[in-house]
């Protein structure tokens, strides 16, 4: 029996559709807890081309949840070792590892080609990142996140509105797994999520799960979910992601984060000041003003508060992604 027969069974893949699968490309940005489910799912499947962005290496922490990973691979890059992985289950597949960070001005090569995009890393700066690379080009996106025993879904761009019609703010305070902690298998409930929301979307099945959020309770036990198919994208111009090599000479420069958190600034004459000093800080006329932390949670506070205040030539640096 071949490989795909239990799945090529069912009427609406068949041969047609593993076809289909077979001649789709898709990038995967993170090999985290979300894409330790997503990668082998859809490497099981089928899907003729993955490939596999992440810049960080294995340490021990990830063990709980990133179960593509084994002791033996600390320390190592976890786009080698989930590309590895994925061979191993599917070696009709082509599989393409790259070690490094997507930002703005890596993201349009890796975009090229591709089918379909899964953000599963789990950031702030990149989902933003990929939804506007995303929405330019009309690529699907499906990008999820998850803390504790709580997550959210959904297939965005494409023919759909994008990650900022859906959620035009940041939310106040910023959390990660390190900060809140997760469970190993909530991560991947969202995950295979993803990848069935993946599969459907290659597959052309109806209704399309581009305009579709999910949202998983896992701490009371709810699941929930609602369409968004006519959510309206933002007014204005948006607030845009930049990197380093973006920076100009003219540019002020705001280093947010205190000396104790990085203790050399982002750029060579940043102005170091703390988020609540914003308020009080007139920004100097007729110059962009580029304001940096590590996630870019404070930047877009602050960015916020500035244009609230009518300053419209603002960017933001997510140092811990550049």
């Amino acid at each position: 029996m071949s490989r795909y027969d239990r799945q090529m069974i069912l009427p609406e893949i068949g041969a047609e559709g593993q076809a289909r699968l077979a001649a789709a490309d898709v990038l995967i940005v993170g090999a985290g807890g979300l894409g330790a489910t997503v990668i082998p799912a859809l490497a099981g499947a089928g899907v003729g081309r993955l490939r596999i962005v992440d810049g960080d290496c294995v340490d021990e922490s990830n063990l709980h949840r990133q179960t593509l990973f084994r002791n033996a691979d600390i320390g190592k890059p976890k786009a080698d070792c989930a590309a590895r992985e994925a061979m191993a289950l599917n070696p009709e597949i082509a599989i393409e590892a790259i070690h490094g960070w997507l930002d703005p001005v890596t993201v349009g090569a890796m975009l090229e080609g591709a089918d379909l995009v899964i953000d599963a890393a789990d950031s702030f700066a990149v989902s933003y990142i990929l939804s506007d690379a995303c929405m330019s080009r009309r690529l699907p996106l499906i990008a999820a996140s998850v803390l504790g025993r709580q997550g959210y879904m959904g297939g965005f761009c494409g023919t759909g509105p994008s990650l900022r019609a859906l959620f035009p703010d940041l939310p106040q305070r910023a959390q990660n797994c390190a900060t809140a902690g997760v469970m190993g298998p909530a991560v991947a409930v969202m995950g295979a999520l993803q990848a069935q929301m993946a599969m459907s979307v290659l597959l052309r099945m109806e209704p399309s799960p581009i305009g579709q959020a999910v949202t998983v309770d896992l701490a009371g036990w709810r699941f929930g979910g609602f369409r968004f198919d006519d959510a309206p994208e933002p007014d204005g111009p948006a607030l845009p992601f930049i990197s380093r090599s973006d920076l100009r000479d003219a540019d002020c420069v705001v280093e947010l984060r205190p000396e104790s958190e990085a203790p050399r600034a982002v750029t060579t004459g940043a102005l170091r000041l703390l988020p609540e000093a914003m308020s009080a800080w007139q920004p100097p006329a007729g110059r962009r003003v580029v304001l940096c932390c590590r996630s870019g949670m404070r930047a877009w506070g602050a960015a916020t508060e500035l244009a609230g205040r009518g300053h419209r030539d603002l960017a933001l640096l997510a140092a811990g992604i550049s």
